[in-house]
């Protein structure tokens, strides 16, 4: 997600000069410099010392070992962290890092990496507008993002939009196996499905997904009776089942997180 995010930043005319990447590992180091231009440190807090900008991209496992390395480094209202760790509150993030620091916290998703993420955030109450503003024009360096009011909508986001390319995927991989079940040649299959989703997600865009959907659903036609089958089995109810365990097990994560 951090080199996605580099990408997507120098995508959008940021200068690479401007840009310091930090890492354990000197091999990660070489290969973002060789890709992107950018400068690279193996010393995170001497590289965060002045800067306008944290990214936190790091694991949560390993967030807390992390923000204690940059603890000592001097409040400043005007330096912002940013944290892409799931699970991991902002009060735990600011603790770790000494209090008093301006915090927002993001949940983007795997199409980030294309520059086509959804992305959610939420801001502490130190964060200022032009913080948040900063905040945003990052993370829609590579795709949208959307504002929560409250951190704890988070979870609802990593249910919908985090865990939510998956749903899509494994939806596709069911459809290409359909077809194959209706005597159609596997590669012939695959192909059908994933031009399909990419033209029913386009035309989404900008379009009512009712109106959409019944655009296309002709009464007494083949696609009323798919859609009559999905609704006698209770997709809805499905959908809503697996978005509330998804929801349920983020909110176990953190508090698992909070316990370690």
């Amino acid at each position: 997600m951090a080199s996605s995010l580099i990408g997507g930043l120098l995508a959008s005319s940021r200068d690479a000069d401007r840009i310091t990447a930090c890492d354990v590992s000197t091999e990660q180091l070489l290969q973002l410099r060789e890709r992107y231009g950018i400068n690279t440190s193996n010393d995170s807090l001497n590289s965060a010392l002045g800067a306008d900008i944290v990214m936190l991209a790091v694991k949560p496992q390993i967030m807390r070992e992390v923000c204690e390395t940059l603890a000592s480094l001097p409040v400043d209202p005007q330096q912002l962290f940013v944290s892409i760790a799931a699970g991991v509150p902002a009060e735990a993030i600011d603790g770790w890092l000494g209090g008093d620091r301006a915090i927002v916290r993001c949940m983007p998703n795997t199409p980030a990496m294309l520059q086509l993420g959804a992305t959610g955030l939420a801001a502490n109450s130190r964060v200022s507008l032009s913080q948040k503003e900063s905040a945003e024009l990052i993370m829609q360096a590579v795709g949208i993002s959307i504002w929560v009011d409250n951190e704890a909508d988070l979870d609802a986001v990593t249910a919908i939009s985090g865990s939510g390319p998956a749903y899509f995927f494994y939806f596709i991989e069911l459809l290409e196996a359909a077809g194959i079940k209706l005597g159609l040649p596997q590669q012939t299959a695959a192909t059908l499905a994933r031009q399909t989703a990419l033209g029913a997600s386009t035309m989404a865009q900008n379009e009512d997904v009712v109106n959409l959907r019944a655009q296309v659903t002709s009464r007494k036609g083949t696609t009323e009776q798919a859609i009559l089958s999905f609704q006698h089995d209770h997709l809805d109810k499905l959908v809503d089942n697996a978005t509330a365990a998804a929801h349920r097990r983020a909110l176990e994560l953190t508090e698992e997180l909070n316990q370690a």
